[in-house]
Parts: C-alpha cells; structure tokens; sequence
C-alpha cells in the first residue's frame, strides 16, 4: 500500500515539473496533414554515443510507404540537433528544419527510404520518467550511466521520425548503437551482433514487432548480466535477461526470479508474453522506470517484498505488465491512454489475488479507492496531447473499472475475457486501438449491456449515488437515481451477501438489520 502512495507521490510532482518545463515536447493530437499520407514501415537507427559530453550523433533511415508522390516529407526532430544532411537515393537533397519539424523535400523518384544524418547535445531530462529526455549519471564505480526516457516526449528527442501514437514501424527497427569501451548499450530486440574495434564497441539489436516510438529505447552503462531460458505458457522458450550495474550484481539472481515470477502471474491473466521472438528483459536506470518493449526501464533499488509465498517488486511488474497493455496493444489516441494504464495497473491488483489471495487483493482495491478524487474523465476529448491525458486517475480509476467489471461480470466471464482481449489480433500489434474497442468487445464477449455503466465511469467524473429508504419493519428500498442504466449490486444483508440488480427504480431489499450496499467496494459510488 505505501508504495503505490509514493507511486502517486510522484505522479503529482511530475505534474507541475511539467508544467515549469521551459520546451513543451508533448505529442500527439491531431495528425499532420502532411504526416497523413504516407505509413512508416522501419526504422535504421545508427548512433554514436558519447558520455562524456553527452551527445549523440548518426543517422536515421526511414523506409515508408505512400500511395502518391510526395511534395513534402514531414518528420519530427527537436530543434536542439543539428542536421547536417539529407539523402534520397544516393542524392543530397534539400529539407528544412524549424522548431521540432524536419521537412525533407524529395527528388524526383519514386523512392521511399530517406537517410537523415544529425547530432548533438541531448535534451536533459527534468523529471524522468515523466519528464523525460537524457539522464546522465555516473554510478557509485564512476562509471557513465545513461538511461532515456519519452513517453510524453516521444522519439523526436532523440531521432527524427513521424511522431505520433498512431505511427508505429509495423516492420519494426534496426538500431545499431557505437560506444567506447567498456560499456554495453541495452536496447529492443534482440541482439544480432557486436564488433570491437580499437577503443569501441557497436551493438546491433533488431526487432520485426511493430512498436511504439516511445518504446524504442537503449541505456548505456558497465552492466553485470543474468540470464535463463524462461518456459512461456504456450510452451516457447524465451531469453530473459536482467542488466544490473556492476555494484549491485549481487541482487541479479533474485531481480531474475522476481521478473520470472511477475512473467508467469501475467501470462496466466492475459496469455503468452508478446514477444517471444526477442526476449524478456529489464536494465538497471538512474530513474525509477518505465515500459520500453522487452526491455523494461528499472531503478526501484531493489525494494523487494513478500507477497504471499513469492518476492515481489511492484515496480517490475507493472512496467512488465506493459508488454501487453501499451506494446502489444497501443492506442492511437492519448484520449485513450487509460487502456495502456489502467489494465496494467489492474494487472498489479491481479499479483496480490494470484500470490496474497482474495484477502490482500481486496485490500489492495481498497487502499487505491480513497486516492480516486474523480477530478477528471479517464477518457480525454479526442486528439489529446500526451500531456494533457496523463493524469494518475488513468492508473487509478482505470484499474477500479476493470475491477469492477470482474463483480459485474462474475468471474467465470470475467477473466477469460481479458484473457481474449488481449489475445485478438483485431486489437494488437499493428492494429491499434480506442476505447470503444475494448467496451464493445466486452459487451459482445460477455453478452451484456454495458454501455451506460461505461459512459458514465469512463467519459465522466460522476459516481452513482446509494438511496436507501426504510420500507416498513424488515424491508429496505434501493436504487441509484442519478443512473440510466442497470447493475448488479452486493448488498449485506441479515441473511448474508445478496446481489440485486439496481437502478433509478427502488427495488425492495428484506433484512432485519440495516442492510449495507455494496460493502466490499466492487464499485465506485457515492454511499450517504
């Protein structure tokens, strides 16, 4: 419980970190015109890193596909890089770069692969994760240590792109980083090669999943490696990997067994790890996390706790839980930002029933309950910034919906649905997503009407509000009279926990003593 307060400790700070940010690099919105008629297809990353001053400099090849000629190509890059030049089949060609947009302007081919060659000092980052951008530390051996983070940032802080939630390369990336010995650079994918040459060494990592542009990432640092073979649900054999830094190698075992642990509890919630192709892995970071496709962002200093039988680290988990809500099923819209956080933190509550039991889940929800303030709709307006969609109720009441869709639906349906959710190739990989994707999958899935229930939770900050009336000597009339809309209601009664359907029509409840509504707070309502 103390952890999640400090998780929402620092969601508020980072909320008015953000607003003194001098730059704001927020994406999203709506979509460049320009940036509309043409598809990304992959990216080719290819850079030189340098610790020492805190720079970076190569080139980006973008492959894209567009279905005509193109006057203008719109990428984004942050102003704070140099672009030095541009080439189009073997030519340089003309583009200009103003504020955070690199216009880049073809030459009379049919071609659709740009090189982009830039560099220069990194943006700093003020308040990482939520403020992201470059963290430069050294660690307690003097060793450099870097680690980038730009979920509200995106990739234009650190490689030219179309920046936009829903651009992902759906043939994935190649990215290719040099560094100076001894340091190792983590990344996505898997590892295909290294090279050493002199006083340098390159590391290629590949991937063919499509992915987020935030999602591609890579830390740098002098790490000490565990690995194993983890045996996935569906019977695939996996690499996992964790990268620690050298002086804390000693916690490498266990920080393995804990993600093994967190791996197997998802995969039984929502199926087969995404990934399989790559790997499952965390690196070490100066920062306290975040999801970065099969390599997950670490820097909870090993705060581990017992959870049941097994050692738990809540940080570890929810970011792995991101493979599946935010990687492998992404929104297209920061309007629907609650979909990446609120299943995943619904997947942290789903750790504490699995290992602690239907005791410590339910405290769990009830700890998370008295943080919920209902200042805002989890469902932003569309065309939302980063920005302004993030905001903690998308972890918080995004979770309490899902739990209270578990009540709702009773267990039996409940649980295989999220399992089909995330498993239907409608809405993963490539195929991305929007709020009413997810509502009329589980109004079909469950064959119930939820349409109300999920207007009023997700798209206002409104609660239904508890009527109780006393009807003669044992009886009780219940309804919700600010709903328009029916639900199934535990009420406590003399006779034990009874579910009646409610609505803005009293429904007469017999009990000899007061009866409660809705005592182990599977919803969100306004109890007078």
């Amino acid at each position: 419980m103390k952890t999640f307060s400090l998780f929402l400790s620092f969601l508020l700070i980072s909320f008015s970190t953000f607003s003194q940010i001098q730059k704001n690099w927020a994406w999203g919105g709506p979509l460049d015109p320009l940036q509309e008629k043409y598809q990304v297809l992959h990216y080719h990353l290819e850079l030189e890193l340098f610790p020492e001053t805190q720079e970076i400099k190569g080139k980006n090849k973008v492959t894209f596909d567009s279905k005509e000629k193109l006057d203008t190509l719109r990428l984004n890059l942050i102003e704070e890089y140099n672009v030095s030049k541009v080439i189009m089949d073997g030519q340089e060609i003309t583009f200009r770069h103003f504020g955070d947009t690199l216009d880049i302007f073809p030459i009379d081919c049919t071609c659709e692969e740009v090189e982009i060659y830039y560099g220069g000092r990194t943006p700093i980052a003020i308040n990482p994760p939520w403020t992201g951008g470059f963290t430069w530390e050294l660690d307690e051996l003097g060793n450099h240590w870097m680690g980038l983070s730009s979920q509200n940032e995106g990739a234009k802080i650190f490689m030219p792109c179309l920046d936009h939630p829903s651009s992902e390369p759906i043939n994935g990336v190649d990215l290719i980083f040099t560094a100076p010995k001894p340091y190792f650079v983590a990344s996505n994918g898997r590892l295909v090669e290294s090279n050493s040459e002199k006083d340098k060494v390159t590391y290629h990592w590949t991937t063919q999943y499509p992915i987020n542009n935030y999602n591609i990432n890579f830390t740098l640092g002098v790490f000490h490696e565990e690995s194993t073979i983890f045996q996935s649900a569906d019977g695939t054999q996996i690499p996992m990997f964790v990268y620690v830094l050298q002086q804390n190698r000693n916690k490498a075992k266990e920080l393995l067994e804990v993600l093994k642990t967190s791996a197997k509890t998802h995969e039984k919630f929502f199926g087969p790890y995404p990934f399989s192709d790559d790997k499952i892995a965390v690196v070490e970071t100066p920062y306290l996390g975040m999801e970065h496709q099969t390599i997950n962002a670490y820097g909870n200093d090993f705060k581990f706790e017992k959870i049941g039988n097994v050692t738990a680290d809540w940080l570890l988990h929810h970011e792995l839980g991101h493979e599946w809500f935010g990687n492998k099923i992404s929104v297209k819209d920061w309007a629907d930002f609650w979909i990446h956080e609120g299943l995943t933190a619904y997947g942290d509550w789903l750790f504490y029933l699995e290992h602690g039991g239907e005791e410590a889940y339910m405290e769990k929800v009830g700890s998370v309950r008295k943080s919920i303030a209902h200042a805002r709709p989890i469902v932003s307006p569309r065309n939302s910034t980063s920005d302004f969609a993030y905001h903690p109720e998308i972890y918080t009441k995004g979770a309490f919906i899902i739990h209270s869709l578990r009540y709702y639906l009773g267990d039996e349906i409940f649980f295989p649905m999220l399992k089909a959710f995330a498993s239907d190739e409608r809405f993963t990989y490539e195929n991305l997503v929007e709020t009413s994707d997810f509502t009329d999958f589980v109004q079909k899935y469950s064959g119930e009407d939820l349409q109300g229930f999920f207007d009023m939770y997700l798209k206002t900050i409104h609660v239904p509000k508890v009527k109780i009336k006393k009807k003669g000597k044992k009886g009780y009339q219940v309804s919700l009279p600010n709903i328009n809309f029916k639900m199934p209601v535990e009420i406590k009664t003399s006779n034990g926990y009874e579910r009646h359907v409610l609505s803005s029509k009293p429904v007469l409840v017999k009990s000899e003593i007061m009866i409660e509504v809705d005592p182990k707070n599977w919803y969100l309502m306004k109890k007078d």
